[in-house]
């Protein structure tokens, strides 16, 4: 029996009478319409105001766009809506994950480099406050995946790192952060990433630890935040084996599911065992690693049934909104479990002020697109400064000097494009321009047009008449929607590889993936920045010139297991 007075809701007997009410005199349509979170909707391509009238959806979450069209198209949509909606946005590491002239205040990773609890506010506090002013009320965020494995090519710079304890304490202060300025959190991804190496966006990918181990770590972080009074959790499509076996002995391996279609896990583990009586949101639902489970007619169904609450995204929404309607009909769902979920729903929004006893929205205290961004680029630039890492420099190449090195070779890695949504942009043309106004003559390395006298016949003596230093940056970020964030060379002789390391002075700098040792053991002098910000390159600049320490320290193991890596 769901109570609404325990937590997180806590609500009194006048809310909670007035949320039975709703839910007793809501059509099924409208039901069905509130467990969808959609994809915000682009003013230039529909119009908002009929596409909600026609499906009443209980959330939208929108991707980076202006600031002014986004407080419009929000505004639109809340308007429009008979019930209040969630406005959520992946507000993982600045406001730029809702407006794109927002603060790219800094990735998770970096923020635990920091070793600083006041910048895990800060995280939070900056991307609530610019988010909140554009109407945004809900965060897909803090990420409380612990990061286990280095080869996994999706959590990386997203996580506090590979301490249970540095993760609880961070994302707390995130959470704060974003509660401050009226923004919703929510934790994910439960059952937790970072134990496979492959990515929930292409498969159903599995968290592989044993039941004890998972509850002393995974489920310790969870616990944590459910007894403090966390009001919604992101559901991811990650298999928990060892827990659904566990609950359920006997089941076969073919019959094991990701948690967003599992009972086990959701009813079973997070809310029986865990304790957890709030809002349930699945992971992105055309991910791979959803829709390959069953078909998804069945699969919406199924985790509905499972103790979702809520489903982000559509494929064909006309056809999700018919399979559940199809499910109600023929029994396949029930309409108890229709009207928990949507009591949820509302329940979720009373407590978290988002609704008020009218059914109205509740109205912003402030005035919206009033953020101050120069304010927020100072505590990012705050942050660059204490988070940059010099993991080693063996043969004290550093500082770099225009009297030891005055002609630099500048190889960029990564800096695309490729792969979904990613934070950032291009690192490359940042770097060059810096170092050419320090007076250092720098050489961009070009991928795309080689020159085949130098791969094929040039030798060290060459190489040195042409830079005196080589600073390789990598800019290979995770994103979603591919398997590696691994170093990959020219095909053509590995050619922008650093063969000549023994013999010229070699500098590698990772404003990304800060596992790149792996793939370099040999490299003498290589640094971890964690975020591609420009703030963050400014940092790294001067410290590499020796005009500030480094003061980060690494939140993850650099060498990743490999003794050969740290010499």
């Amino acid at each position: 029996m769901l109570d609404l007075k325990k937590k997180p809701y806590e609500l009194t007997n006048n809310q909670i009478e007035f949320i039975h009410h709703q839910v007793d005199n809501m059509s099924t349509d409208e039901k069905i319409g509130q467990i969808f979170v959609v994809i915000g909707q682009d003013e230039d391509t529909i119009d908002i105001s009929e596409f909600i009238e026609k499906y009443q959806p209980g959330g939208m979450m929108y991707r980076p766009d202006r600031a002014d069209k986004i407080e419009r198209e929000l505004a639109t949509a809340q308007k429009a809506s008979k019930i209040p909606l969630f406005m959520a946005a992946n507000l993982e590491s600045g406001g730029n994950g809702i407006i794109t002239e927002g603060t790219w205040f800094g990735m998770p990773l970096q923020v635990a480099a920091s070793n600083d609890i006041r910048n895990a506010y800060q995280l939070g506090n900056v991307s609530g406050s610019e988010a909140h002013q554009v109407g945004v009320n809900m965060a897909f965020a803090p990420i409380i995946d612990i990061s286990y494995n280095f080869r996994n090519p999706i959590v990386n710079t997203r996580t506090f790192g590979n301490s249970e304890n540095r993760i609880q304490q961070m994302a707390q202060e995130q959470i704060k952060g974003l509660e401050d300025n009226d923004v919703i959190p929510v934790i994910k991804h439960f059952p937790g990433d970072g134990v496979d190496e492959r990515d929930q966006h292409l498969l159903s990918s599995v968290n592989s630890l044993d039941a004890d181990e998972w509850m002393a770590s995974y489920g310790q972080l969870y616990r944590h935040f459910i007894q403090n009074g966390i009001s919604s959790i992101m559901i991811g499509h990650i298999l928990q084996p060892a827990w659904e076996k566990r609950l359920c002995p006997g089941i076969k391996d073919s019959e094991l599911m990701p948690a967003s279609a599992s009972k086990l896990l959701i009813n079973g583990l997070l809310r029986d065992k865990l304790g957890f009586n709030g809002l349930t949101i699945t992971d992105a639902t055309p991910m791979l690693g959803y829709n390959t489970a069953m078909s998804r007619s069945q699969l919406l169904v199924t985790s509905i049934n499972a103790g979702v609450d809520m489903l982000l995204f559509n494929k064909n929404i006309d056809e999700d909104f018919d399979s559940v309607k199809n499910a109600i009909k023929d029994g396949t769902l029930s309409s108890q479990r229709l009207d928990e979920a949507v009591t949820r729903i509302l329940a979720t929004k009373i407590a978290q002020h988002i609704m008020n006893e009218s059914g109205g929205l509740v109205p912003s205290s402030e005035d919206r697109c009033t953020v101050d961004l120069l304010d927020d680029q100072k505590k990012s630039a705050q942050l660059a400064q204490q988070s940059v890492t010099l993991v080693k420099d063996r043969d004290r190449i550093l500082p770099i000097t225009l009297k030891k090195y005055p002609k630099i070779r500048l190889i960029v890695l990564g800096d695309s494009d490729d792969g979904g949504f990613k934070e950032g942009g291009k690192v490359g043309p940042i770097f060059k321009k810096k170092l050419e106004n320090v007076g250092f003559k720098v050489q961009l390395f070009d991928n795309k047009n080689l020159d085949f006298h130098e791969i094929f016949e040039e030798g060290i003596a060459d190489l040195k008449e042409k830079f005196d230093l080589a600073i390789y940056v990598a800019n290979i970020e995770s994103a979603s929607n591919q398997t590696t964030t691994r170093l990959n060379w020219i095909h053509l002789m590995a050619a922008n590889a650093p063969w000549f390391e023994k013999d010229i002075p070699t500098v590698f700098i990772s404003t990304a993936n800060p596992y790149h040792l792996f793939d370099i053991p040999y490299i003498s002098t290589y640094i971890n920045a964690y975020t591609g910000n420009r703030v963050t390159v400014s940092a790294i600049i001067r410290k590499i010139l020796g005009r500030e320490e480094f003061f980060g320290i690494s939140p993850v193991d650099p060498f990743c297991g490999d003794p050969l890596t740290r010499y």
